[in-house]
């Protein structure tokens, strides 16, 4: 009997042991899964940004995945450090025992790796107020004006609490908050955004136009009845391969068949969408 008692304890101890590991082992495959997804989208997703702006983009994709760390990325040397207890936030907790970057030591990371040196050392207000900032955009223009690598910004009165990297397209990376990790958010443009700063200047990129309007759906081919393929939530800088005559549509009180095809996102555009003529001056006819 004790025999048999202590073969079926074995077995139940497998049996759980089994499922423990299964279970934790699909946490961590859709963990890793997740990560490799969010790294796949962080990157320059609109043209005209600098070069240093492109590779401070690239620099802080390379972090996707690291965790958030309350004062993380504020060594003697940029880079990520172990965090730090806020007081008045109970997920920091263990941020001591993680190495990461909050958020403005992930920017600082960033444009050292793009432009060498320390250029933006300081929290995030200081980064938002630094002497590198070249151009500055108001909350009220939204997306439309800002550039990969440009620098998004929260706060009211005068402070600013958080920062984060844009990427085009209405996407930016960020590190947010004690208990997650880095990752590709939509730009928030509520609350108390406060608006975008330029690092570095803007390269002259030809066949650049603006979107408008919120929610705009691109397809995979100039028709409305094809397939979606990339919905922009507000207005978004893109750049126009070509342009040609195909259904049309009417819209927002307009009526056009012209249809623009976006190369970076392999897709199509009503012009209505676009800001411009109806046909875009300077813009090829698509064969």
């Amino acid at each position: 009997m004790a025999g048999r008692t202590t073969a079926v304890a074995a077995v139940t101890a497998l049996t759980l042991l089994t499922t423990w590991a299964g279970a934790h082992g699909a946490t961590a495959a859709t963990t890793t899964a997740t990560a490799a997804a969010a790294a796949g989208e962080c990157r320059v997703l609109a043209p005209g940004a600098s070069a240093v702006a492109q590779k401070a983009v690239a620099a802080a994709c390379e972090q996707i995945g690291v965790w958030y760390t309350w004062g993380g990325g504020h060594g003697p040397q940029p880079g990520p450090t172990y965090g730090q207890v806020d007081p008045s936030d109970p997920d920091s907790a263990h941020d001591p025992e993680r190495l990461g970057f909050d958020c403005s030591g992930l920017v600082r990371y960033a444009y050292h790796r793009a432009a060498g040196g320390d250029p933006l050392t300081g929290n995030a207000y200081h980064q938002f107020h630094s002497p590198q900032v070249q151009q500055r955009f108001t909350a009220a223009q939204g997306t439309a004006p800002l550039l990969p690598g440009d620098l998004l910004a929260w706060g009211s009165g005068g402070s600013v609490h958080h920062i984060a990297i844009y990427l085009g397209a209405g996407k930016m990376v960020e590190a947010r908050e004690s208990g997650t990790r880095i990752t590709v958010s939509d730009v928030r443009l509520g609350g108390d955004y406060a608006g975008a700063v330029r690092i570095a200047p803007a390269a002259q990129a030809p066949g650049t136009f603006s979107t408008w309007g919120t929610d705009v759906w691109t397809h995979e081919e100039p028709s409305t009845t094809s397939p979606r393929v990339h919905k922009f939530p507000g207005p978004t800088t893109v750049r126009i391969d070509c342009q040609k005559h195909a259904e049309p549509v009417t819209a927002e009180g307009y009526t056009n068949d012209a249809w623009s095809y976006l190369p970076e996102y392999g897709a199509w555009i009503t012009n209505i969408y676009i800001k411009g003529p109806a046909w875009l001056d300077g813009v090829r006819t698509c064969p």
